[in-house]
């Protein structure tokens, strides 16, 4: 059994030992690895920049000058298979810190050897081929050790005998000395030129003398003739800047005209934004909400009709309903006087001629108080005709539709009774 290591890039990861006995290393950067139990090691070393400051003290230069010099370096441990091989080699199991100083006492010894083949003026003028020589040499030994030196500067360099800082005044002085030779020979130069410049300008001055008298005549000749040339140059400036002033003034205008369209027409169309920003506004202000106070009252007069057929139609059913009651109350009332009918015509056939006619006159007063019943309440009757006749017809003719009614009512036809027969016979005369 064994168990999985992982390593993050900045370190590698160096397994040795196997299942078989083997002595072989792998190494692992930025990864995993596999390792068993009681039989292979584990170890890390750091891929991280380790930065060094060698410094030698007092180290004599090539001229025997005792300097300090202190420089940078950056390195780290490569991650060639082979190099990192070296590297583990030489620092497994070390701490950074010891690393750090092996390679440091490395740097310093190739630092010193460099020193003491150089003189002050190499090393203090030339800081960069100074380092880079430094670097070149130490390489191969630090690589041997899987080591990559990344930079090396120098970071300072000084003395104890102010040895610098005398060349620095050597070199000041001498600078001084050039130029105060210099001004010197300059002033020399300068007054020399001074003669010979001044003796050349009175000859010049002489000679220019003479020629000014002739120039000055010629002066005025050409004077004259520039002043004629030069009015009508400025009479021909004037109209010609007149002609292109009014040139400009026409221009000015069209540009004004145009501007003045351009705002016409922005103002066109703000007043057409207007207009239609005025029409949206009347549009939700008056005629939707009218649109929506018209639907509201037309859906309020959908529900009133609605309402009312359906009011109508349960009405409807409601007299439906109750004529089919009172349909069905007078029908059981119909057979009912229809059976009661029946029972009586059955009993009247039991009857004779005479018990018919006492019944058919009992129940005369009866029909005549229920005819009578609405003339109960009438003080007179007026029959207005101009034939007392016809007064007699009318009650012979009541009297006739009497049997009718009987009949109608009862059953039982008076018309075929001998007392009848007699009276509506007399009657008749």
């Amino acid at each position: 059994m064994g168990n999985c290591h992982t390593v993050g890039p900045n370190e590698a990861l160096v397994v040795s030992g196997g299942c078989c006995g083997s002595d072989q290393k792998t190494y692992v950067v930025g990864g995993w690895a596999w390792a068993w139990w009681l039989i292979s090691d584990i170890q890390r070393i750091t891929l991280e920049i380790m930065t060094l400051q060698p410094k030698c003290e007092d180290v004599e230069t090539a001229e025997g000058v005792a300097i300090t010099v202190t420089g940078v370096a950056q390195v780290k441990v490569m991650t060639d298979n082979d190099l990192l091989g070296y590297a583990c080699e030489q620092f497994l199991g070390k701490s950074v810190q010891e690393i750090k100083s092996v390679v440091l006492q490395t740097l310093e010894g190739h630092l010193r050897a460099i020193l003491g083949t150089l003189t002050v003026e190499q090393i203090y003028q030339d800081r960069d081929k100074f380092a880079t020589l430094v670097r070149e040499v130490a390489a191969p030994d630090v690589c041997r050790m899987g080591i990559e030196i990344l930079s090396f500067t120098i970071k300072d360099v000084y003395d104890k005998v102010e040895y610098l800082s005398s060349l620095g005044k050597t070199q000041t002085a001498a600078v001084q000395r050039d130029a105060d030779i210099g001004v010197a020979e300059a002033e020399r130069d300068a007054g020399i030129r001074e003669a010979e410049c001044k003796k050349e300008m009175m000859d010049v001055k002489f000679l220019a003398d003479t020629k000014m008298a002739d120039s000055k005549r010629e002066l005025e000749m050409q004077k004259a003739s520039f002043n004629q040339e030069v009015n009508t140059k400025k009479a021909e400036a004037q109209l010609a800047y007149e002609l292109q002033a009014a040139k400009e003034q026409q221009k000015i205008r069209l540009e004004e005209i145009e501007i003045e369209v351009v705002q016409r027409k922005k103002q066109i169309t703000i007043e057409e934004k207007e207009i239609d920003r005025t029409e949206k506004e009347l549009i939700a202000t008056v005629k939707r909400p009218a649109e929506a106070e018209a639907y509201k009252m037309q859906q309020i007069a959908e529900g009133q009709k609605i309402k009312k057929v359906l009011t109508a139609q349960a009405e409807a059913e409601k007299i439906r309903c109750i004529g089919e009651a009172e349909a069905n109350s007078i029908e059981a009332v119909g057979k009912a006087e229809a059976e009661k009918m029946r029972l009586k015509a059955e009993a009247y056939q039991q009857y004779g001629d005479a018990a018919k006619t006492a019944l058919v006159l009992e129940a005369l007063p009866k029909i005549a108080g229920k005819v009578a019943a609405p003339l109960a309440k009438t003080n007179e009757i007026v029959i207005l005709s101009g034939d007392s006749n016809r007064v007699t017809g009318e009650v012979t003719r009541l009297l006739a539709e009497l049997p009718v009614s009987v009949n109608a009512l009862t059953g039982v036809d008076l018309t075929k009774m001998p007392l009848l027969q007699k009276m509506t016979g007399v009657a008749a005369v």
